[in-house]
């Protein structure tokens, strides 16, 4: 059986990678992208892609997705309210899981944060963790769980700050030994190549990875 992907949050860094990856893969036969806006330059005339334009706070009520393979890649940054963090970052990824969950889709990968736990007293980590916790509790098949240090690549949108994690990041990694090498920065295409390999590996349960892992399963990407 040919595999379809349901992509959120592709307009993001990993999510963006992720797009260009599965859209490029031949192992799947439609890649659905569930996003805010639309997305610039993007070609759908080949007809694997399939680019939604969703209202996130009325999902259950647009939900006529189907897939076998979640890419959950939803974020926002801790500049937002406590209550956007709360919303893009736990809220909606629980729901749209839940409701893919629920027309069948049998394999997830979600991006997290390193350090995650739902009974953290940082905010990000906790919400973060809640979410890991939340969408482990669906009944899929099987759940990747990727937690990555900071994040490297260009943005869409700019962050404040990226430029220079992304200057000073590749030297930062090398002296980020021990315990430290799971804060390592981490390229976003690596993350996105990750995410892609490891559900082809149709293991059951829930695997969390970190830097070490991510790298892992990127170098063995086919």
């Amino acid at each position: 059986m040919s595999r379809t992907a349901l992509l959120l949050g592709g307009t993001g860094l990993v999510g963006g990678h992720c797009l260009n990856q599965l859209v490029a893969d031949n192992r799947y036969s439609r890649v659905t992208v569930l996003t805010r806006r639309p997305l610039s330059g993007v070609d759908e005339s080949a007809g694997r892609l399939d680019v939604r334009v969703v209202d996130f706070d009325r999902l259950a009520e647009q939900w006529e997705f189907t897939a076998t393979d979640v890419y959950c890649c939803l974020g926002t940054t801790m500049n937002s309210s406590r209550e956007e963090f709360q919303r893009v970052d736990h809220d909606y990824p629980v729901e749209a899981a839940r409701l893919a969950n629920g027309a069948g889709a049998q394999r997830l990968a979600i991006v997290s944060a390193v350090g995650a736990n739902p009974r953290s007293r940082i905010s990000l980590l906790r919400v973060k963790g809640e979410t890991e916790r939340d969408v482990s509790a669906l009944g899929y098949g099987g759940v990747e769980i990727f937690q990555p240090g900071t994040l490297l690549g260009d943005r869409a949108k700019r962050r404040s700050g990226q430029g220079i994690a992304n200057a000073v990041g590749p030297v930062a990694a090398r002296v980020m030994a021990g315990p430290l090498r799971r804060f390592r920065p981490v390229g976003s295409e690596v993350v996105a190549r990750a995410m892609i390999t490891a559900l082809q590996l149709d293991r059951p349960g829930v695997h969390v990875h970190t830097n070490k892992e991510i790298l892992a399963l990127a170098a063995t990407a086919g």
